[in-house]
């Protein structure tokens, strides 16, 4: 079953780097992984703040597997820190523009899947969930989203203004998004009447990481995967 194949060893990749426009006309480039069939909805997937690791990619062929055109813009710009190297992830995640990244870079990102008439949704991994939310209010190309524990400071994306239904998927130990957190992010969305399904799960920030044995869920990780999958197939078709 495609749920079980290995999803981060470099000669699985079924991808291709490309270069696609942003809005304002500058190159930017990511990881494209194409569905078998040609018409195909899509979905932009964003990085965790490590950059666009080969787990990102991994998951770019899986979403191609389940359907759907994936692609992953390189937010960082070819930057890619080691998982170790916390203190290098935290750095770049904030010297990033989050709003350029979002309404430049990610944005075309989803006008390159739209171009032939698809449908397209966004999700996103820690720093990627925060710029889903985002996305979710400025991005006009979006269908629909999958937040994985991430939420932004709410000056930069307040529930209110999400124009997108949602899913979110966070972990009750998780020490940056923390439950308060979700509870009031949840809180706010039901108060502004947007769509949201959302789910918590007893893991540790980044679950879905395959790569990061000393957190990842396998469990946890495949029940938030079927569970986004027939979320994006629902609402792109």
């Amino acid at each position: 079953m495609a749920a079980n194949l290995p999803l981060n060893i470099p000669e699985e990749f079924m991808g291709t780097t490309i270069t696609f426009k942003r809005p304002d006309g500058k190159d930017a480039h990511g990881y494209l992984a194409n569905a078998a069939r040609g018409d195909a909805p899509g979905v932009v997937v964003i990085q965790e703040w490590w950059g666009l690791q080969d787990q990102i990619k991994g998951m770019c062929d899986r979403f191609a597997r389940a359907g759907f055109d994936a692609l992953a813009p390189d937010l960082y710009k070819g930057t890619v820190v080691p998982y170790h190297d916390t203190d290098a992830a935290g750095r770049e995640m904030n010297s990033l523009d989050f709003m350029d990244a979002t309404t430049q870079t990610v944005r075309g990102a989803a006008q390159y899947l739209a171009r032939n008439g698809a449908k397209v949704g966004l999700t996103g991994f820690c720093l990627g969930g925060a710029v889903t939310i985002i996305g979710a209010t400025k991005i006009p190309e979006l269908t629909a989203g999958v937040v994985f524990y991430g939420i932004p400071p709410e000056q930069a994306a307040k529930p209110a203004d999400v124009k997108i239904p949602l899913q979110a998927h966070f972990a009750n130990k998780d020490d940056w998004c923390t439950p308060q957190l979700v509870g009031d992010f949840e809180k706010a969305m039901k108060a502004a009447g947007k769509s949201l399904e959302l789910f918590r799960y007893d893991a540790e920030h980044a679950f879905v990481n395959e790569q990061r044995m000393s957190v990842h869920d396998r469990q946890a990780a495949e029940l938030a995967w079927s569970r986004a999958t027939e979320f994006f197939k629902k609402h792109l078709g």
